[in-house]
């Protein structure tokens, strides 16, 4: 996708080195700054901080840290602390886990002197599958945005979305985004409705931003505001991401789409997940139960981070000085809630058996 005009992606080699740099998501809208990622430490602080974030993005951050930590460890017990450390960073992004397991997997069969370059390559390969599984599902989706348009007068789909599941949030293309960018670059006027997403605003600094750069039309409301704009029917259908999808089809999320799915089924307003199949716990099938919620620090609900007049980042109080503050990161929304599940390999229903048929098909 595109910075100022030129195509970048959210993680990138830097070339001739076996480095990353990441685009720092904390100082967006307001600075474009890269970091360069060079060692397992700097790649656990970036997850950590949210630096980078977003589920397949951090699996793909992830991989490039087991990779550093090879480089200057390649033994069994560098292999195993590596895991453990970057693992801890996020639990709630099943992506995180694939991502380990899937270069853990590959290197553990291997001579010590085999493993960071061999690690090396996989990380590459995991995110160039990234890419092509996000411009995949947004593919798939296209019929979808489509027969929504089919019923309108004014020709203009307004589409709603919920956090940052753009190409930010993942290495390019994005997941719920990534049908909004094809159905814009092929022509379809569309506009986005940018929940702002309490409490670190990842809606208003990060999609409005990114949306802004590929002139795709949208407009920021409060997260308040969803079901009142539902309910007077300016939305046509809902597409968020999702940080862990169970084998049932519950999906894990950004907090406050629990609250979007239920408006939307209470006024047949469709509510899609777009996700590649690496976000599927096929481990567990009670999202409600099984899925663990990420606890954040109360700061991020207390105060708020902004830039101002002068252009500098201030962050304020908001409260009491002494008010307590709970904040959840995700919350979990019931299959039945869910319309369909937009994935590299076609659009399915968020069931069981729907799910059990997609694994077949990946065996």
């Amino acid at each position: 996708m595109k910075i100022q005009g030129i195509p970048r992606r959210a993680i990138e080699p830097l070339p001739g080195r076996q480095a990353v740099q990441i685009l720092d998501q904390t100082l967006l809208p307001h600075q474009i700054e890269w970091c360069e990622l060079s060692s397992m430490q700097d790649t656990a602080i970036a997850i950590q901080t949210m630096q980078v974030r977003g589920a397949p993005l951090i699996g793909a951050t992830a991989a490039f840290g087991l990779f550093f930590e090879l480089r200057d460890d390649p033994s069994d017990a560098g292999l195993s602390t590596a895991f453990d450390t970057l693992f801890a960073t996020r639990p709630t992004a099943v992506n995180l886990r694939w991502a380990l397991e899937r270069v853990r997997d590959v290197v553990a069969v291997l001579p010590a002197e085999q493993r960071a370059e061999a690690a090396w390559n996989e990380a590459l390969q995991i995110s160039e599958d990234d890419v092509t599984a996000n411009a995949a599902l947004g593919k798939h989706a296209q019929p979808l945005l489509e027969k929504a348009l089919v019923a309108k007068t004014d020709k203009t789909l307004n589409v709603m979305t919920h956090c940052n599941a753009g190409w930010l949030a993942t290495v390019d293309w994005g997941t719920a985004l990534s049908p909004v960018y094809q159905a814009h670059e092929n022509g379809m006027k569309v506009h986005v409705w940018v929940s702002e997403t309490r409490p670190r605003n990842q809606g208003a600094s990060l999609t409005a931003w990114e949306l802004g750069q590929h002139q795709v039309p949208h407009t920021l409301i409060v997260d308040n505001a969803a079901g009142h704009l539902i309910q007077r029917g300016l939305v046509d259908l809902i597409i968020v991401g999702a940080d862990r999808v169970t084998a049932a089809g519950d999906v894990a999320n950004k907090i406050g789409t629990y609250l979007k799915a239920l408006a939307a089924k209470a006024h047949n307003v469709p509510f899609y997940v777009a996700m590649p199949v690496s976000t599927i716990d096929w481990t567990i099938e009670d999202g409600v139960r099984d899925i663990p919620i990420e606890q954040r620090a109360s700061r991020e609900v207390t105060h708020l981070a902004g830039c101002t007049a002068q252009s500098l980042h201030e962050e304020i109080l908001i409260t009491p000085e002494t008010t307590p503050a709970r904040n959840d990161a995700f919350d979990v929304t019931p299959a039945h809630l869910v319309t369909g599940l937009i994935t590299e390999h076609g659009v399915i229903p968020a069931t069981i058996e729907a799910l059990a048929g997609l694994a077949k098909r990946l065996r």
